[in-house]
C-alpha cells in the first residue's frame, strides 16, 4: 500500500475502485488565498463547471510548492522529471455536484513536466523560470512565465504549530480536495481523482513582491491575502482522469449519499500583512 493510502476516512468520498496510476509529494506549499466576489471568476469557467461559494463568497488561490518523486506506478522516478518548483492559481468548483480544484493556470520549470501535464491531464501549465532558495524555515519563490513576464515573486515561512483542519472548517473546504477538473481544447471536461493523507496546516506569513497571475483573467491581486497557510506536505496518488459532465444530474459524489457542498458555517476571514 502507498503511504498516502494509510488514512482514507477524511475524504467526502471513497478512494476510486480501480488503481492508481501515478505518485509524487507537494513540499513546501503556500496557500494564499482571496476572498473574491463570485462575479470575477465564473465567466472563466468554461460549460459544466460550476463555481463553488462559501456563503456567497468564492476563493483564488496561488500556491507556490515544490513537486518531488514523480513516478508512474510500479516504476521508479522519472529521470529529469521527478523533481521541480510549480506553482499555480486555482479556484473551488463542482462538477455533477462533486467537489474540485479548477486551475487557471500552472507554471512549471521543466519543460518535459510541462509537456506531459498538457499532453496526460489536459491542464493548462506553462514554461516559465523559476527560482526557489530555502533559508531555514522561509523559502524564497520567484516564477516568470517565459512568454508573457507573467509570475510571483515571494517570500513564504510558518509562523505557527502544525495542526489538522477541523472537517467543517472554512481551511478544510480550501485545502481538502479530491479532484481536479481540466478542459480539452476540444471541449472535453474530465475529472482526475486524487488522494493524500488531511494536510498539516500552519498558520504563515508571507511577503509578495509581485504577483500578476490575475492579469490574463483580468484578475487583480494587489492587497494582502485573506488567509495564508503553509504545509511541510503530503504524498500523493492520482488515478486516471475520466469524462464527466455530459448533462448527468446527481449531486452526489462517487459512492456517498452527499458532500455537503456549501452548508458549513459562515467563514472567518483573517487579514494578514504581506
Amino acid at each position: 500500500m502507498h503511504r498516502a493510502l494509510r488514512t482514507t476516512e477524511h475524504r467526502p468520498w471513497p478512494i476510486p475502485d480501480r488503481p492508481w496510476t501515478w505518485r509524487q509529494r507537494w513540499d513546501h506549499l503556500l496557500f494564499a488565498h482571496w476572498a473574491v466576489e463570485p462575479e470575477s471568476l465564473g465567466p472563466h469557467l468554461p460549460p459544466g463547471v460550476e463555481l463553488q461559494t462559501r456563503d456567497g463568497v468564492a476563493w483564488l488561490a496561488v500556491v507556490p510548492f515544490v513537486l518531488s518523486r514523480l513516478a508512474i506506478r510500479g516504476l521508479p522516478p522519472v529521470p529529469g522529471l521527478n523533481t521541480f518548483p510549480e506553482l499555480n492559481l486555482r479556484t473551488y468548483v463542482e462538477v455533477d455536484g462533486v467537489p474540485g480544484v479548477w486551475f487557471f493556470s500552472l507554471d512549471a520549470s521543466n519543460p518535459l513536466a510541462v509537456w506531459a501535464a498538457n499532453t496526460v491531464f489536459k491542464l493548462p501549465y506553462y514554461r516559465a523560470r523559476v527560482d526557489v532558495r530555502r533559508e531555514g524555515e522561509a523559502l524564497d519563490f520567484r516564477s516568470v512565465r517565459r512568454r508573457g513576464g507573467v509570475g510571483c515573486d515571494v517570500t513564504y515561512r510558518p509562523s505557527g504549530p502544525t495542526a489538522l483542519a477541523p472537517r467543517d472548517s472554512l481551511e478544510a473546504w480550501l485545502t481538502e480536495r479530491y479532484a481536479v477538473y481540466a478542459r480539452s481544447p476540444g471541449g472535453v471536461l474530465t475529472r482526475t481523482e486524487v488522494h493524500h493523507e488531511p494536510w498539516p496546516l500552519q498558520p504563515a506569513e508571507a511577503e509578495f513582491r509581485s504577483l500578476n497571475l490575475g492579469e490574463p483573467f483580468g484578475i487583480e491581486l494587489h492587497r494582502p491575502p485573506d488567509l495564508l497557510h503553509y504545509s511541510r506536505g503530503v504524498d500523493v496518488v492520482l488515478w486516471p482522469g475520466r469524462r464527466v459532465g455530459r448533462g448527468r444530474s446527481s449531486a452526489q459524489a462517487p459512492g456517498t449519499p452527499s458532500v455537503g457542498v456549501g452548508t458549513s458555517a459562515q467563514p472567518r476571514v483573517e487579514r494578514h500583512s504581506s
